[in-house]
């Protein structure tokens, strides 16, 4: 039990992040202007700005279970009865995913002032090696492709990322695991370009980084 997240968290610390989160989500809501229709919108708990904060700030501490994020949020963050029920916290999240998305995008963009970004790529695994040859699901979409890292053929997807220094994505794409990674770096690093990227020994081309730097103002290096 004390190795558990609520055992072990700073409450202060979260806070603190909470708060930091909540800034920014108010200050790109004031941009958005996102106009909600629903009845009784004077007669909510929180604000949407609350909602998203506290949205993203599970995501950012990696809670996978909306039950368990949404008992510590009473238990930690607001007094009890201030706070919405969890089946109406969930549904003003679905109800608030353009503006996540809107921001999620806006703090993407500010990776372009960051020291430099790398991208790379990692497999997406969907079954076992031994039944690579018999397997039905996602057939016609996903393949057989090669791990270098781990050695190994495995069956799936593959996760093509580009990352800032500090970690923080800014392009993404998935495609079959056979997709060489020459061929879907243009689709990453296009999604919010960033001047100086590094990528390991499967992005050396010189055909791709002189596209990239003529038509983008990119540079890609591979150092060794």
């Amino acid at each position: 039990m004390q190795e558990h997240f609520h055992f072990t968290t700073d409450r202060a610390k979260i806070q603190k992040q909470y708060a930091a989160i909540f800034f920014f989500v108010s200050a790109q809501l004031s941009c958005i202007q996102v106009h909600l229709h629903r009845r009784n919108r004077h007669l909510v708990k929180q604000e949407d700005a609350v909602i998203i904060a506290i949205h993203l700030l599970g995501k950012l501490l990696g809670f996978t279970s909306e039950r368990t994020w949404h008992r510590f949020v009473i238990g930690n963050l607001f007094p009890k009865g201030q706070f919405l029920e969890r089946s109406r916290y969930h549904r003003r999240c679905r109800s608030l995913r353009f503006a996540i998305k809107w921001i999620r995008h806006e703090l993407a963009k500010r990776g372009q002032h960051h020291a430099y970004a790398v991208v790379d790529s990692l497999p997406i695994e969907l079954c076992h090696a031994v039944r690579m040859d018999r397997v039905k699901r996602f057939q016609g979409i996903a393949d057989i492709g090669y791990c270098a890292s781990k050695k190994q053929w495995y069956y799936g997807f593959k996760l093509h990322l580009q990352v800032t220094v500090q970690g923080l994505p800014m392009g993404y794409v998935v495609t079959e695991a056979s997709c060489h990674d020459r061929i879907a770096a243009e689709s990453v690093m296009t999604q919010i370009p960033h001047p100086y990227n590094f990528g390991d020994k499967g992005f050396i081309s010189s055909d791709l980084q002189k596209r990239l730097y003529e038509e983008y103002q990119m540079a890609l290096w591979t150092p060794s």
